[in-house]
């Protein structure tokens, strides 16, 4: 059953390449209808799976012999951890599709390209294979050059193209990481949890961790490997934006602690501090650069770098805490950044064409587009991590897990929370309430006659919204899920 969440986006992008060209409205009501089935099969997967003390940590198990002469299978299976982020995916790719119902220039195709991306997305966190994991990570990577460079603006092909030498950079990482553990395990398997019974070498732990984690990290956004991420987001359109902040960059991060960590613990330790380094300098790092940013969509872009910061600060943790906050925070983030690339992308930039910060402050946006400028308000708050919101319960689980290992650490992480309020609240305020010119304050009339927010950009943000509410006012059905993930044998040797 659970195969049905990547089978129906497969079957979904067949059907739209298959559609003719002028079925505009179709194209978009197939595309919404296949995530929809998508993220249902999630949803019920969800309710189904079972915490009782004597069930099975990895639930809804596939397995059928692919290449028996390479020992690859098709392994497909959930846990906890995988039903979080399959939630989190099937989420941006509904409401990715509803902040694109203004799509008008092939639209069949730019849905297509999307569902292809959301399938490789709902593969990787699926696969127990580690080549049919591969292939998943590897099937994301053209769909994404061509909706940034056929879609997308602001030096759309540069983007594009730096977006997928770095993604290609680190799935050769991954690839040699991913080869070495079948060669010297001696196994001659793909399995993910066979895989977890072999015994490598300290002296081949130390230098396979860093190729895999970095292969991984590098789509995560971890300093200073982060340069594509930006530079991506930016030239993107909307959805893909959504997609890339919401969901791609966790990739990265799934593939580190399901891959990386647990297969090399030996290494993990030799490189623990490394990574903490480069993870809190991510955390300042993209925080104080978004502080000085005038383009508004690049604000959000170098937050992505600041919130992944924290997850893989929490992954090298090493305690429950860690673990739990890292996931918590992957969901928190997908779904915020998802929310406030759509504000920026959709709700703003497509009807006053410039993102900014001087122009919009000048546009009196805050009674021209009151709802863009409550959901924004709602987002920015979320993110800075205001009680109340997923954004909370996650930095706040991260803290303590950072606390636990680094204390050093974790102040300098409290040091890029404060520093995001900053840079959150400058965007707000210059963006939505800034000060019109003297002549334009004097002046009777009202403000600009923007079009208004359709209902696909209401019911695309009334999700987003509800969602990081009902899991900052009630985390303990994700917490119990990820919780019950670390009691596998897979995941017990890392706390």
């Amino acid at each position: 059953m659970i195969a049905w969440t990547f089978l129906s986006c497969l079957i979904g992008a067949l059907l739209l390449l298959l559609l003719p060209r002028q079925w505009i409205n179709t194209a978009r009501w197939l595309a919404l209808v296949t995530a929809s089935v998508s993220v249902s099969v999630a949803v019920v997967a969800y309710f189904g799976y079972k915490t009782g003390p004597d069930a099975e940590v990895f639930q809804y198990v596939f397995k059928c012999e692919w290449i028996p002469l390479l020992g690859i299978q098709v392994h497909l299976a959930a846990d906890g951890i995988s039903l979080v982020l399959l939630l989190l995916t099937g989420l941006v790719a509904v409401t990715g599709i509803l902040f694109s119902w203004n799509v008008e220039y092939r639209p069949k195709d730019f849905f297509a390209f999307f569902l292809l991306i959301i399938a490789g997305c709902y593969g990787v966190f699926l696969s127990f294979d580690l080549f049919l994991l591969f292939l998943f990570y590897e099937l994301v990577i053209v769909p994404k050059y061509f909706l940034i460079a056929i879609w997308g603006s602001s030096r759309k092909e540069y983007g594009a193209m730096k977006l997928v030498v770095y993604s290609v950079v680190g799935s050769v990482l991954v690839l040699v990481g991913l080869v070495t553990l079948y060669v010297v395990s001696g196994l001659e398997t793909f399995d993910l949890l066979e895989l977890s019974h072999a015994s490598y070498p300290e002296a081949v732990q130390f230098w396979a961790f860093p190729v895999l984690f970095l292969g991984f990290a590098i789509l995560a956004g971890l300093w200073p490997f982060h340069t594509w991420a930006p530079t991506g987001h930016v030239a993107a359109p909307t959805a893909a934006s959504m997609l890339l902040a919401g969901v791609v960059m966790k990739l990265g991060a799934y593939g580190a602690l399901r891959v990386a960590m647990p297969l090399l613990p030996e290494g993990l330790e030799d490189w623990r501090i490394t990574i903490a380094v480069l993870s809190t300098i991510g955390i300042l790092y993209g925080a104080g650069v978004a502080l000085v940013q005038r383009d508004l969509k690049f604000v959000i872009g170098y937050s992505s770098i600041n919130h992944m910061g924290f997850v893989l600060l929490a992954l090298v943790a090493g305690n429950t805490f860690g673990y739990s906050g890292a996931v918590l925070q992957m969901f928190s983030h997908g779904a915020l950044a998802a929310l406030l690339f759509a504000v920026v992308g959709r709700m703003i930039y497509d009807r006053a064409h410039t993102r900014d910060l001087d122009m919009l402050g000048s546009m009196d946006l805050g009674r021209g587009l009151s709802f863009a400028a409550v959901t924004f308000t709602i987002a920015s708050i979320a993110a800075m991590g205001f009680p109340g919101f997923s954004g909370f319960i996650a930095e706040l689980t991260i803290l303590l897990g950072a606390w636990e290992a680094f204390p050093i650490f974790a102040i300098l992480a409290v040091v890029g929370i404060l520093i995001t309020a900053a840079f959150t609240l400058r965007a707000l305020q210059q963006s939505f309430f800034g000060e019109r010119p003297a002549g334009e304050r004097s002046s009777r009339h009202s403000a600009p006659a923007w079009p208004p927010i359709t209902l696909s950009e209401k019911l695309g943000a009334g999700l987003l919204v509800a969602t990081t509410l009902f899991v900052g006012l009630y985390p303990s059905p994700f917490l119990e899920l990820i919780l019950n993930s670390l009691k596998s044998p897979l995941m017990e040797g890392l706390i």
